[in-house]
């Protein structure tokens, strides 16, 4: 017998929930007025462990997530003032919400809405895409790391893998959503573009040289459907975590139940309708040397919904993913001297997902020994 039944029986009851292909949205479907104890968190990780965006009895304003205009990026003086508020978004809060960005909110709106199609056609059209092979390029789960975690999340996902966007199949994504997929990754395409210049420009270096260090290519998206939840206090959309990618650009309806830990606190992430979110990943903090700043959130689960999301990450493509990746010399200093060793996005990957979504962060692995000294 095993010395842990009960761990036993949880790994069952994954694999049971799992093998139904339905997902969060199945359990929806068939009326569940509680949630499984699969998806029970530890009480550490519940929503009411979090600590409030106003202290009891304070007046004072709450902390807003900075939003920034990148109308007139073109013109020098405004582009100069784009540029250093994004260096302190990325230095103090490592997230900024973007209006103006140049993608019309039909496509936004359009990929929100066939999204939330896809999750609500009738399960034996999602069951078609329903897998855990990690070489599929489009598939759809719930909780990406099922097994890792021991915790189901309260989230469906049709996730999108490319290598080349310029090259992208389309005959491949659901047909419910491919033409939206489709118009969306096109148009971001110039503003992945635009944010890599602009960035450089952040960090003090000529425009091309984040583009130059061929890491800056979109290569997935998650489009996450977050059903209502009948006992959200139990559960979590997803745990807290820090992205492990150069950057997540983030497409989000107008729920809410986004979560940014901001000066040891749990910071409301108030939706704006037409923008897009940014934040900055794991990995950009590390060629950085910690000018930019990877930042935990979670969503946490509610009552209301669906809410529906979709996450673009921004890392190197294939063929780079083996090349090593350090911090950028022209960022060293005597005052500023290597915080991290080199490390390819493959290597960073493969840890990442050994810890699972343990709330322990990644990147202090891979300091230097004297970084901790």
């Amino acid at each position: 017998m095993s010395a842990f039944p009960e761990l036993d029986d949880k790994v069952r009851e994954l694999k049971q929930f799992d093998e139904t292909k339905v997902g969060v949205r199945g359990l929806v479907d068939s009326g569940a007025a509680k949630i499984p104890r699969i998806f029970i968190c530890p009480p550490e990780s519940r929503p009411e462990a979090r600590r409030t965006t106003r202290n009891a009895g304070s007046n004072s304003p709450l902390p807003q997530v900075p939003t920034i205009d990148l109308e007139g990026s073109e013109i020098p003086s405004r582009r100069a003032e784009i540029v250093d508020e994004i260096r302190q978004a990325l230095q103090t809060w490592g997230f900024f919400q973007m209006v103006n960005h140049g993608i019309p909110t039909g496509v936004l709106d359009n990929l929100l809405r066939s999204t939330r199609e896809f999750h609500e056609q009738p399960k034996e059209m999602r069951m078609e895409f329903y897998t855990r092979d990690s070489t599929r390029k489009v598939k759809y789960y719930s909780t990406g790391d099922l097994y890792q975690t021991k915790t189901a999340q309260w989230r469906d996902t049709l996730s999108c893998d490319f290598d080349d966007t310029s090259k992208i199949d389309l005959e491949s994504f659901p047909k419910i959503c491919r033409k939206e997929i489709g118009d969306y990754l096109n148009r971001l395409n110039g503003l992945k573009n635009l944010l890599a210049e602009l960035l450089s420009e952040a960090l003090g270096l000529s425009s091309n040289h984040l583009a130059s260090l061929e890491c800056f290519d979109i290569q997935r998206l998650l489009c996450h459907y977050y059903p209502p939840c009948p006992e959200p206090e139990l559960t979590i959309g997803i745990m807290k975590h820090s992205d492990p990618y150069i950057l997540t650009i983030l497409l989000q309806d107008n729920i809410g139940g986004l979560q940014i830990l901001h000066k040891n606190q749990w910071v409301d992430v108030t939706p704006v309708q037409g923008s897009l979110l940014v934040n900055a990943g794991d990995l950009l903090q590390l060629i950085t040397n910690d000018h930019f700043k990877s930042v935990e959130h979670r969503v946490v689960a509610t009552r209301a919904g669906p809410r529906i999301s979709a996450a673009c990450f921004i890392y190197p493509r294939n063929k780079n993913q083996s090349k090593p990746y350090g911090p950028v010399k022209e960022l060293l200093s005597d005052k500023n001297p290597q915080i991290y060793r080199e490390t390819s996005f493959l290597d960073y990957i493969h840890y990442f997902g050994s810890k699972g979504l343990d709330g322990v962060k990644a990147l202090p692995h891979f300091q230097l020994i004297s970084a901790n000294e």
